[in-house]
């Protein structure tokens, strides 16, 4: 037999082990190839003012580049380890190291360049529909056409041949190093079998548990006011950082044995064929893996909670823009509000008009505010904050003494709380006016120039509010008192409203600002953000779902005579794949599950600062990563099932 023959006959029997490595391989470069050849699309263009696409997308290929090619160096691992009888049959029948490693060259180029075209032909396939979803969530008007970039396709192939490159010294070395007695031992070493779990093992996961469980509590405390200075707050980011790292690792490497090992001994040793299959199988294989199922869950994590964060703002940008601009339109100056007004009477377009005088004063505010104020650093004593009069709220009567404070953002609620009644006090220049809050309000009256960032504003009675205009700190008083919101009247004229703002360049002459147009801005930036993020925790979903399943399939072979075993002993394939199922739920779970937990606790201490929703966005962000990282484990069952047909 001729070597090419033998390479044509290695690819053919291999190519059903490499089924998904070519899948994979094929996956990721489309992704790349179509991902890099956004940098170099025309239609780019419209996105760039706002979004800067190019030098985001740049960044996120980097990214690209370092997931694939760990993903590669790492299956490659797997299957030259899987061949490692045969390299070793190869030198019995007298062939040189360096002939095995020529053949294995040829079978791999023939592989790897077949998947890197069928992929670029994929990623030119659906760099339009890519395109298209970019402009989607990020709000550009622009027509996506299809587009070839050769740019894109040097870029490509210079990249994943450097990776080829890398497999092949890989695989150089292993050849080299290997002694034909170790190329037969290989796969029986790859996996540390431990039978027994030592007291080490258990404080190793008892240790693993309550780092995780202290990293947990140490985020849900982060902002609740215990941490009073910024060096404090970095010092225990830097804690949870590693306590739930390390945690995880020691999870991995102690901690699963240690709780089946507690299940198992309940039970006094009487297990099923459903546990000896399952429960069994993790206890010994999960130490060995822990580095990388440490890795799978914690960049697993912080994909899910970035996207989860982008997410937030995103969904959460209407709502948002609604605080920021309480009206269709928030004028800062009179002049501005009456070219405005002037330009949309010339439309024939009716509109309704709120003024609101706003003055800025010291307010006293200890009796009404906790007692840390979240550990920020400022005197609840003299708060400088908007006031404003009842009358100018629809449906609002303040007897005279009294006041309610409004518009309250959910960042700040996060922070600092506010007692639900007491005493506070109005400080004009010369003369202090003590006052009797009662209600804190949901309602945001005014626009963000006029505010303090989110602090609520004080309504006060009218009363009050005259004599404060007349005894006012003119240092803290801004450029304009007069805040000016118009609302158009019908919907359908909001559009041209908004072409007669950008026309009279209100954005530009000061503080102005639109509803929708603000609304638009936010959705444009978090978008571009959530489809780089997204785009980026799809790779890492793809490549560590196929590293679980080569994993998966490397053991089923491994522990094909114990099912050969236990199919003659009487046991159906049935038996067997129930245990199997269990089995693929806790390889593929764990890591799920523990990703999910640390996600969850990092999206709850700060996704206050992201957006007001959390719980929806958050939600469908979890269950479609967890449906799509689910098909690994399903595809695991039937790797798993032919096995156990074959073993008898």
């Amino acid at each position: 037999m001729s070597t090419n023959q033998l390479i044509l006959k290695n690819l053919r029997k291999n190519l059903k082990n490499y089924l998904l490595y070519v899948f994979a391989l094929v996956f990721t470069v489309a992704l790349y190839f179509s991902f890099v050849t956004l940098q170099f699309d025309p239609s780019m263009d419209a996105a760039e003012g706002s979004v800067r696409g190019a030098g985001a997308i740049k960044a996120a290929s980097v990214l690209l580049i370092v997931i694939v090619t760990v993903f590669l160096l790492y299956a490659n691992t797997i299957f030259i380890k899987r061949r490692s009888k045969e390299i070793g049959l190869f030198q019995l029948i007298g062939m040189t190291k360096g002939k095995i490693f020529r053949i294995l060259t040829m079978e791999n180029f023939i592989l790897y360049f077949s998947s890197i075209l069928v992929g670029v032909v994929a990623g030119f396939s659906f760099s339009k529909l890519i395109l298209l979803v970019l402009f989607k969530v990020t709000g550009v008007d622009s027509v996506a056409q299809l587009h070839f970039a050769p740019e894109a396709l040097s870029q490509t192939l210079l990249v994943f041949g450097g990776i080829f490159l890398l497999i092949m010294a890989m695989n150089y070395l292993f050849i080299k190093k290997q002694t034909i007695l170790s190329l037969f031992r290989v796969l029986s070493s790859s996996e540390e079998m431990v039978k027994r779990i030592s007291v080490w093992e258990i404080l190793i996961g008892i240790t693993g548990l309550l780092l995780i469980s202290s990293g947990y509590y140490m985020s849900s405390k982060m902002f609740e006011g215990d941490l009073t200075s910024v060096t404090m707050l970095f010092l225990t980011m830097i804690y949870i950082l590693g306590s739930v790292i390390i945690g995880t690792y020691l999870f991995y490497k102690g901690s699963v044995r240690f709780i089946f090992h507690l299940i198992r001994k309940k039970k006094d040793g009487y297990l099923s064929i459903n546990e000896v299959l399952s429960l069994s199988s993790i206890m010994f294989r999960m130490k060995s893996n822990a580095f990388l199922l440490t890795v799978i869950t914690t960049v697993s994590a912080l994909a899910i909670g970035l996207l989860s964060l982008s997410y937030i703002s995103y969904y959460s940008a209407e709502k948002t823009a609604g605080q920021n601009v309480p009206n269709d339109f928030s004028i800062y100056h009179s002049e501005d509000a009456d070219s405005f007004k002037k330009a949309l009477d010339d439309a024939n377009i009716p509109f309704s008009v709120k003024e609101i005088e706003v003055y800025q004063a010291d307010v006293n505010m200890e009796n009404v505010l906790n007692s840390s104020a979240g550990g920020l650093n400022f005197d609840p004593s003299a708060v400088q904050t908007p006031v404003i009069g009842a009358s100018s709220v629809e449906g609002l009567e303040l007897a005279e003494g009294e006041a309610i404070l409004s518009g309250y953002s959910s960042m700040l609620a996060s922070i600092i709380t506010f007692e639900d009644s007491g005493k506070i006090e109005v400080n004009g220049l010369t003369e202090q006016f003590p006052l009797e809050y009662s209600e804190l309000q949901d309602d945001f009256l005014i626009s963000l120039p006029f505010t303090t960032g989110g602090f609520p504003i004080v309504v006060v009675d009218d009363s009050t509010l005259e004599k404060l205009a007349s005894d006012l700190d003119p240092e803290i008083q801004r450029s304009s008192s007069l805040y000016t919101g118009i609302d158009i009247t019908h919907p359908e004229d909001t559009d041209q409203a908004i072409n007669i703002f950008t026309e009279l360049d209100l954005e530009n002459t000061g503080p102005n600002d639109s509803q929708q147009l603000t609304s638009i801005a936010m959705k444009n930036n978090m978008g571009f953000m959530m489809f780089i993020v997204g785009f980026l925790g799809l790779t890492f979903l793809v490549t560590s779902g196929c590293i679980l399943y080569f994993k998966q399939v490397d053991e089923s072979e491994e522990e094909k005579p114990n099912y050969t075993i236990l199919r003659k002993l009487g046991f159906t394939q049935w038996d067997l794949l129930r245990g199997i199922q269990a089995k693929q739920l806790f390889n593929f779970g764990i890591p799920l599950v523990v990703g999910l937990l640390h996600s969850y606790f990092a999206v709850q201490s700060g996704w206050f600062f992201f957006g007001s929703e959390v719980w929806t966005p958050m939600i469908i962000v979890m269950l479609i990563y967890t449906g799509l990282y689910s098909i690994f484990g399903f595809l695991s069952v039937l790797s798993y099932k032919k096995v156990i047909k074959d073993s008898l």
